[in-house]
């Protein structure tokens, strides 16, 4: 099973839990969908290991948390190109799909974590607590920008189709 990119398909995705990844170079933040697919809520970080160990700790994730579909950040560059990290996210969507038989999205992550740095400076966090928290919260981000993007499209369709 390929990692689908910018693909929405006709199933509605709702009353599915999904789960978001932010897959960086040092951590991988997580955050799952209520079962009604409304809103996101930060998991944990995890650290890093090798990509094989990472592929396998998220499936065994995705399966303890029974997510029925997974959302992974897709760094592109502003202009919209794909960025070296890009590359590398994508081969973990496809591995991790390939791992779990469960559809696998990447979701534009621009500006996620400078969002999340925001929110967490203007919360009062402190530097120390906001390295730890930053990820878990860009994941959350992105999850809530594919909810509400998938809501907004599921709104739009006609009853006939």
């Amino acid at each position: 099973m390929k990692a689908e990119e910018g693909t929405r398909d006709d199933d509605s995705m709702s009353m599915k839990r999904v789960l978001a990844l932010d897959v960086g170079m040092r951590r991988i933040g997580v955050a799952i969908s209520d079962p009604l697919g409304i809103t996101a809520q930060g998991l944990e970080t995890f650290q890093r290991n090798t990509l094989r160990e990472d592929v396998a700790r998220m499936a065994e994730f995705v399966q303890q948390q029974q997510a029925e579909a997974i959302v992974v950040g897709n760094p592109l560059h502003m202009s919209g190109r794909d960025s070296r990290q890009g590359e590398y996210v994508k081969d973990f969507a496809e591995r991790l799909a390939e791992r779990t038989g469960i559809p696998v999205e990447l979701w534009d992550e621009r500006l996620t974590t400078v969002e999340a740095g925001r929110v967490l400076r203007e919360s009062g966090v402190s530097q120390q607590k906001r390295a730890k928290a930053i990820d878990r919260l860009s994941a959350v981000l992105i999850l809530q920008s594919y909810l509400d993007f998938k809501a907004g499209a599921d709104a739009w369709q006609s009853p006939s189709e």
